[in-house]
């Protein structure tokens, strides 16, 4: 039906071209067609008796009109992807057979956006299936030219209110933070409400995606929508550096309640739970607050799809140099739409995640830091306060910040990780029933 639709929408444009052809050439036997507005004629369009200059001189205005066509035709194809199904009663309305999943880029002044977009376009299996909006703040003229640079490969959105908003005095250094969360607050209206898609999926600038980024994300999207203990998917592992994950498992996924972002699915009923109550500033971390997560979780991968380049941004590079630069890409096409993800629904996953977990043997620090474990594992690590917690993590190699008590990558406060070939469970005593929001 898409296909139908659009093979209309261009024979359409095609006769609009044609017909303007036409008239350029039936113009030209009339008198009036060179008047110029001062009663002289237009001396260039005169008829003249060298017929063979006049036809080459014919043909020449002809093509320069049909260049005009051309970038008419090119303008509205562009906007193709962000045009709405008509609701008129009766009408029929033609739609891909799957779910369109728009990708949403968030870009403000990296002009190394294109990086992003170059693997964003190079992985893409279907623009009709995944459209690109890239949504640009900042007003930063020369990324707005690298972004205008992919044509109607993308649709290019722009932020319109460039204001400095009035903070705090304290909070003046962090006036960054605050207008990250007003762009992410109105281009997601843009997606959810102005173009009226179901899902997106959000993409900073400074992101590569891997290759089976788009699979992933096409495979997950009804275990979203059929979960309501889940609220989003990410292509991110905070602990996914080489070494910290196992290589032979690229197709293992998780449940986390940890928000990670990074690459991360939403869907528009969420979004209209979240929007009235969006926060000035510091968005991701107020995502993470129990209030809005609520007690779901997200899906997230053991080995990352998504990779950040970002080094510079509003953060300083905040994690970057220690965590961020050295996380592993996926470089092996998973076929997770071919796959039974029948085992991350709530109570299949938290029975045989807890299971495993507390069945797997006990040791101690001492044994895991100097490698001193038998067996290939997996074992658990215990641990009993905020501080044990985070003397292990930090001495360990994985993050060992916690957000309103939960930490990184945790489910049910463990934290799954590889250490030298091993895997790990950093984990509270069996038990365990929630968070503290006090351990920060």
């Amino acid at each position: 039906m898409f296909r139908k639709r659009s093979s209309l929408i261009l024979c359409g444009l095609f006769l609009f071209v044609t017909w303007n052809a036409v008239l350029v050439l039936l113009l030209w036997g009339r008198a009036p067609s060179g008047q110029r507005g001062d009663g002289q004629m237009d001396l260039a369009l005169m008829p003249t008796s060298d017929v063979m200059g006049d036809v080459i001189r014919m043909a020449d205005s002809f093509e320069s009109e049909l260049e005009k066509q051309k970038k008419i035709l090119s303008q509205i194809l562009s906007h193709q992807s962000m045009w709405k199904p008509s609701n008129r009663k009766g009408s029929k309305v033609s739609v891909p057979s799957q779910p369109v999943i728009p990708i949403l880029v968030i870009a403000c002044n990296r002009v190394t956006v294109r990086r992003c977009l170059d693997k964003l376009l190079q992985h893409r299996p279907s623009a009709e299936l995944y459209p690109i909006i890239v949504s640009q703040d900042c007003g930063h003229a020369t990324t707005g030219e690298v972004i205008s640079s992919y044509g109607n490969k993308v649709t290019h959105l722009k932020q319109p209110d460039l204001s400095d908003i009035p903070v705090r005095v304290e909070h003046k250094k962090f006036q960054g933070y605050y207008k990250i969360s007003r762009h992410y607050r109105w281009a997601l209206n843009q997606v959810f409400r102005n173009v009226s898609h179901t899902s997106v999926v959000i993409v900073e600038d400074d992101l590569e995606v891997a290759p089976d980024f788009f699979e992933y994300f096409r495979a997950l999207l009804p275990v979203l929508k059929s979960d309501p203990s889940l609220w989003c998917v990410s292509a991110w592992n905070d602990n996914g550096r080489d070494g910290y994950v196992d290589p032979g498992k690229a197709n293992l996924l998780y449940r986390t309640d940890f928000f990670p972002g990074l690459g991360w699915m939403l869907l528009r009923e969420a979004w209209e739970e979240l929007e009235p109550k969006w926060p000035a500033s510091f968005w991701d971390d107020w995502m993470r607050q129990p209030e809005q997560r609520r007690e779901r979780a997200c899906i997230r991968p053991e080995i990352s799809r998504t990779l950040t380049f970002g080094q510079q941004g509003v953060s300083l590079g905040q994690f970057y140099d220690k965590y961020l630069k050295y996380i592993k890409l996926n470089s092996e096409f998973v076929p997770f739409t071919k796959l039974d993800l029948s085992y991350l629904r709530e109570k299949t996953y938290r029975k045989n995640f807890e299971k495993e977990v507390y069945s797997a043997p006990l040791v101690t620090y001492d044994e895991v830091k100097q490698g001193q474990l038998k067996g290939s594992g997996p074992f658990r690590l215990q641990y009993s306060s905020k501080d044990s917690f985070k003397v292990m993590a930090k001495s360990l190699g994985i993050m060992d910040d916690l957000k309103s008590g939960v930490p990184r990558t945790g489910f049910r406060g463990v934290v799954s990780f590889f250490y030298r070939g091993r895997r790990i469970y950093l984990a509270p005593p069996p038990g365990w029933t929630q968070y503290d929001p006090t351990w920060s």
